[in-house]
């Protein structure tokens, strides 16, 4: 038998999070705890150990340390000059990442990045699956870079507008690497209250147990549906998605996933079989789809390293970094959070999510409320600290946050603050509420040009708006996630107010992702003479699509039937805008891409995107034009 290969010192990174003239953030995991540490910035003198308020590390297990270094000083990055960022321990003078393969681009040092104060060109996207068939979209845009000599003509940032991970919808050969990776890394274990296992210690990865979990160990429970017709009982899963059969349910499960998404070295430590004995014809046959899918995102793995190691990226959750139909309604909100295992497996989520993605965003904002509560479990793992950290986390209001930019860029949380249905508790809720929105307002005053990221699209395809307020009509909110911003009366009314009102930016470019296809609107007030300018950007999955068959059907049906010039606009909430599509590649008819791509967005300094394209994994582009007039 071979003797195992060793873990390396690097297992997942280095990732540039927030950046800019005030402020260093950068992300890795390691092997080992690191001892005093020393950051050099090249081209910013800065050359110093840091301290103990800079290097915040968190155990994850006995092979695992999370790191987040953040530096923040009054004049700390000079603005639009190359940067280089080397990382040492105590006397060393050979960087920590001198050893991680493949990390830089041809001709240009490790770690070189550039902060830009105006954006003049960004990247966008969501909805990463790592064994959906598409290509990945990440390893295009590193491609792209590692042919661009000139520094300023990379993106001021990566924004990854949701569903970083799919927590829900899990293959069964990344499950059996979750499992390996749990073992191999030490990765800590938790007990369940009111759950069908005592502790995490009892999860199969055998592969008997693959594809089950829906059946035996997911929660499920009572509770009432209605329709216009009538109303009735169901014993229903709590956690909807039709791909939950491996959905994740512990702590360290979620940890491991992080890594396997992020890390190329923890692949080539485990070996996973594509014969398996002990699976159905069926689930054999899925196993063997999903290991080749796997293959595919694996080796793309070094190249989406590369990317985040260059450009500052920021990230929200959306509902797959939790699960499938996450606070979608007020009554699967009563069913989860009163269920104490339901409760634990959603707070799981969100301390992973706070753990890998939150803190990289805006880390002073968890500083007083959520960091404490997190060291603490993480140095002393016990029920209790557990359960109080996951109150904290779902009580927490400040996941959104904005970036002083030009034009600012505003973050919103669409997930946690939701406007619940009065009239009936298993309609969808609003995205965000009264109070939410009205702080969103705020942000807005005095800012000539915004930039918004919300995870769903502000205006979306009416036609599937349609079939999903027909499907709430009769009770399958959860069914078809019949969640938008439209949806919610309230929500609704008050967005478009706040786009009306008379003193908001005079343009706002509103960048989303979500459903799994690429479009773009030009949006304005129509009957009033200037009065803002928005664009919607709205770029999904970056390894994601939609139904193959299906989306042409609803392009083609929205057009004819919600056009431009259709009457039926004038029955809807959206009646005082008028919304024109762009046209992909300057096609006639189609408005919809169905391919995974990466959103690339160029910006005038007006604040107007110059530039609307869709680069996809086999390098080609899509651009959106301007609608004719």
């Amino acid at each position: 038998m071979p003797a195992a290969k060793p873990i390396p010192r690097i297992i997942a990174g280095p990732a540039l999070r927030h950046c800019d003239e005030q402020h260093f953030t950068l992300w890795f995991v390691c092997r080992e705890r690191l001892s005093c540490l020393r950051l050099a910035i090249l081209g910013a003198d800065f050359d110093r150990e840091l301290n103990a308020s800079e290097v915040h590390c968190i155990p994850l297990g006995q092979h695992a340390y999370q790191y987040l270094i953040r530096v923040s000083e009054t004049a700390l990055l000079t603005k639009d000059i190359p940067l280089t960022y080397e990382l040492f321990e105590s006397n060393s003078e050979r960087s920590l990442f001198a050893d991680v393969d493949e990390l830089s681009y041809p001709q240009r040092p490790s770690g070189e990045f550039i902060v830009k104060p105006h954006i003049d060109k960004l990247l966008h996207g969501s909805c990463r699956n790592a064994h959906h068939h598409s290509s990945d979209a990440l390893v295009a845009a590193d491609t792209q870079l590692a042919g661009c000599n000139d520094i300023n003509q990379r993106p001021a940032l990566l924004m990854m507008s949701g569903d970083q991970v799919y927590v829900d919808d899990i293959a069964g050969p990344m499950l059996y690497a979750i499992g390996e990776v749990i073992k191999l890394l030490g990765l800590q274990q938790e007990q369940f209250v009111d759950a069908p296992i005592a502790d995490s210690t009892q999860i199969s990865y055998q592969p008997e147990a693959m594809y089950q979990r829906h059946l035996n160990l997911l929660p499920k429970t009572q509770y009432k549906a209605k329709t216009a017709i009538t109303r009735w009982y169901i014993n229903h899963p709590i956690f909807t998605s039709s791909l939950a059969e491996n959905h994740l349910v512990s702590l360290n499960e979620l940890m491991a996933l992080y890594l396997l998404y992020w890390s190329p070295e923890l692949w080539e430590l485990i070996d996973i079989p594509k014969e398996v004995p002990g699976l159905s014809a069926a689930h054999t046959q899925r196993w063997q789809r999903e290991w080749t899918h796997l293959l595919a995102f694996k080796a793309g793995l070094k190249q989406v390293r590369r990317l985040m190691a260059h450009v500052p990226t920021y990230m929200i959750f959306d509902d797959h970094d939790v699960t499938d139909d996450w606070n979608l309604t007020a009554r699967w909100e009563l069913a989860a959070y009163g269920h104490k295992f339901s409760k634990r497996i959603i707070g799981n989520a969100l301390i992973a999510y706070t753990v890998f993605q939150g803190l990289g965003n805006a880390p002073a904002r968890f500083d007083s409320e959520i960091t404490p509560d997190l060291d603490a479990l993480f140095a002393s793992p016990n029920p209790a600290a557990q359960d109080a950290l996951i109150e904290k986390l779902l009580a927490f209001e400040h996941w959104h946050y904005s970036l002083q930019t030009t034009p600012k860029l505003l973050v919103l949380d669409t997930r946690t603050r939701r406007w619940r249905s009065e009239s009936n508790l298993g309609k969808p809720s609003g995205l965000m509420d009264w109070e939410a929105l009205m702080e969103f307002q705020a942000e807005l005053v005095n800012q000539p040009n915004v930039i918004i990221v919300s995870a769903a699209p502000m205006y979306g395809v009416k036609l599937i708006e349609t079939v999903q307020r027909m499907a709430t009509l009769c009770g399958g909110s959860l069914l078809v996630d019949a969640e938008n911003w439209m949806a919610h009366p309230g929500t609704a009314n008050t967005l478009l107010s706040i786009f009306q009102h008379r003193k908001t930016p005079e343009q706002f470019i509103i960048l989303s992702g979500d459903v799994h296809y690429s479009f773009s609107y030009d949006v304005s007030i129509r009957f009033r003479h200037g009065g803002p300018q928005i664009y919607q950007i709205t770029c999904s999955g970056f390894k994601n699509q939609f139904p193959e068959k299906l989306l042409p059907v609803f392009d083609k049906l929205n057009g004819w039937l919600y056009g431009h010039f259709s009457p039926l606009n004038f029955f809807t909430k959206r009646k005082r805008m008028s919304i024109r599509g762009r046209r992909p590649n300057g096609e006639r008819s189609k408005r919809l891409v169905n391919q995974s791509g990466i959103g690339i967005v160029e910006i005038a300094p007006s604040g107007a995107p110059t530039k609307v394209a869709v680069l996809h994994g086999d390098m080609t582009e899509t651009e959106f034009l301007p609608p004719r007039h």
